[in-house]
């Protein structure tokens, strides 16, 4: 088994453990991501260390609410790191707290972050299992531009890096297809929906939406409530955001992401299969944010275990070439990031139709 401690007891109870920090929110814009982050971490560690561990030891998550202010969750961080309560850091959480975080920990103990971010960020120790924008979006956007006739789009999205840059990227990819870029909109969270009049002046034939969490749902709710008709490509969209929207059956709100709760292959079929054996029927749906976890913790474990060493150097070292099992398959490292399948899943009532996948 595995534990989930507070940072507070990490801090007044060493252990022999080796324990990583696990920043996810579960406050704020991001935070209906957690409950299914945790579990799966948790999963994750608890699967490790029916194994045997790594270097002979068990792993212990310590959990830090990754919803707060950047500069909140990196101070935190850090100060576990300079105690030696925690010897890994893992995430899904927003890119500005990433960056935060890897300048509070400077290389001093591995970090592996797990969802969709916006490229580049290379840093000592870092290692990206998540799908850059020309990966995550350059495919569905040229499949909507051409079989959809998606010829007039608008970006919208939150005010800060990850969205900015995959717009950037969005735009030459757009430019590519052949498209239109006839508006854009940067908001602070809880503004999303104030930017619906401007949305539908622009008569768009299509939206890239990287809105997060619950203003990614707002906006979604409050477009199919207006009874506006465009098509929207999603970044963030998973099935926990589908449920608050309340389904959708227009047949045009898409998300693209490297895993869906649906995913109809053996890993997908297995992996879902475990998660409701140990957490239950009941438990909060798989989703590609939570899946990230498990991966994160996943890939931590087998970097050290090929490492023999929690030390910085020696993992990068190996990284090239380490390779997990997750519910999307083999995934391996190369350059500290992952190259894997993208899907665009179409929302279907509650679930996602799965359109293709995409090298």
């Amino acid at each position: 088994m595995a534990a989930i401690v507070d940072p507070l007891e990490a801090r007044l109870l060493p252990s022999d453990q080796v324990r990583i920090a696990l920043v996810v929110p579960v406050t704020g814009v991001l935070g209906l991501m957690g409950p299914c982050a945790i579990n799966c971490a948790l999963m994750a560690a608890e699967e490790v260390n029916a194994r045997g561990g790594v270097l002979g030891r068990t792993l212990e998550l310590v959990l830090v609410d990754g919803g707060r202010p950047a500069g909140e969750v990196a101070a935190e961080v850090a100060g576990l790191v300079a105690a030696d309560a925690v010897q890994a850091v893992a995430g899904a959480h927003a890119s500005d707290v990433r960056l935060a975080v890897v300048a509070a920990i400077a290389g001093r103990v591995p970090f592996v972050y797990a969802p969709p971010y916006e490229g580049g960020g290379q840093a000592p120790g870092v290692y990206f299992l998540g799908e850059t924008p020309d990966r995550q979006f350059g495919p569905g956007i040229s499949w909507l531009a051409g079989t959809g006739r998606a010829r007039r789009w608008y970006l919208m999205g939150n005010d800060y890096i990850w969205p900015r840059l995959a717009h950037a990227r969005a735009r030459r990819k757009l430019r590519d297809a052949g498209a239109t870029v006839v508006g854009e909109s940067l908001v602070r969270h809880g503004q999303a929906v104030r930017e619906l009049g401007r949305v539908a002046d622009a008569r768009p034939d299509a939206i890239l939406l990287t809105l997060i969490g619950s203003d990614l749902v707002a906006f979604n709710r409050a477009y199919a409530a207006a009874g506006l008709k465009a098509v929207r490509l999603c970044g963030a969209l998973e099935e926990h955001g589908l449920l608050g929207i309340g389904g959708d059956a227009t047949g045009l709100l898409y998300a693209s992401m490297g895993y869906f709760r649906g995913l109809p292959t053996e890993a997908g079929v297995r992996f879902a299969q475990r998660y409701t054996a140990r957490f239950g029927p009941e438990a909060p749906m798989l989703n590609a944010h939570g899946h990230g976890c498990y991966e994160a913790i996943a890939m931590l474990a087998a970097l050290v275990a090929r490492a023999s060493s929690l030390a910085v150097p020696a993992l990068d070292a190996v990284s090239d070439g380490t390779t997990i099992a997750s519910a999307r398959g083999t995934l391996t490292l190369r350059n500290r990031q992952v190259r894997h399948l993208v899907h665009l899943g179409r929302a279907d009532g509650l679930q996602f139709f799965l359109e293709k996948p995409f090298q």
